[in-house]
């Protein structure tokens, strides 16, 4: 009977055009969360802030109600948005950060028409509506002139070219920077950095010329 229940459950419609957890789905997350806590951790563990999915800059509102679903990292149509790992700190872990190494986020401008899906599929809204390029800042890029191919004289400016908010300009000497007024931190530009695959980088280099930092960083 339990089991029929349980099923009929997860057939249920959605309510007031939010995603219904199923009774399953919030067991393994409150499992899961209260197994952290038991572990004696206190908050952020000492953690570094994170860049956050679209609508989830508060940072202790986030924490506090993510069940660790991943239904956020199940939806974004660019694989964008990964969980957390534990030097990220204990209770951020499986918690959703945006990883772009390989793509960026439009807040589903092009699949979704600016409603970020990561945002509608929250069964808790740790993701808060409301989120847009314009108003919903992820982060701020930040660029390394010692990284940075461009600096090196050798005329890379994919990052420029990537950028679509007018977020980026280029100086005296055709090298891009960022304007920090106007970026969003939506991870165009670190998704096409090539410092890394070109072999004149600085020795010991572990991350790209131009990275996404949280605004709390």
């Amino acid at each position: 009977m339990a089991e029929n229940d349980e099923k009929a459950a997860e057939a249920a419609p959605k309510k007031d055009g939010r995603p219904v957890i199923t009774r399953r789905a919030l067991c393994v997350g409150l499992g899961g969360t209260a197994a952290l806590v038991g572990l004696g951790a206190v908050r952020y563990a000492g953690s570094a802030p994170l860049v956050r999915p679209p609508g989830g800059q508060d940072e202790d509102a986030l924490v506090s109600a993510c069940i660790r679903c991943e239904k956020c990292y199940e939806v974004c149509p660019r694989g964008v948005i990964a969980p957390a790992h534990l030097e990220d700190g204990l209770l951020n872990m499986r918690t959703p950060v945006m990883d772009f190494s390989a793509n960026w986020c439009d807040w589903c401008t092009e699949e979704n028409g600016g409603e970020p899906l990561c945002v509608a599929s929250c069964p808790t809204e740790a993701l808060k509506p409301g989120s847009t390029p314009e108003t919903g800042v992820l982060g701020l890029a930040e660029l390394n002139q010692d990284l940075c191919l461009a600096y090196r004289l050798i005329g890379c400016r994919f990052c420029y070219d990537a950028c679509e908010y007018e977020a980026m300009a280029l100086d005296e000497n055709n090298r891009p920077y960022v304007l920090n007024d106007a970026c969003n931190g939506c991870g165009a530009c670190e998704s096409v950095c090539v410092s890394l695959q070109n072999g004149s980088i600085s020795a010991g280099a572990t991350e790209r010329a131009i990275v996404v930092r949280p605004l709390e960083a």
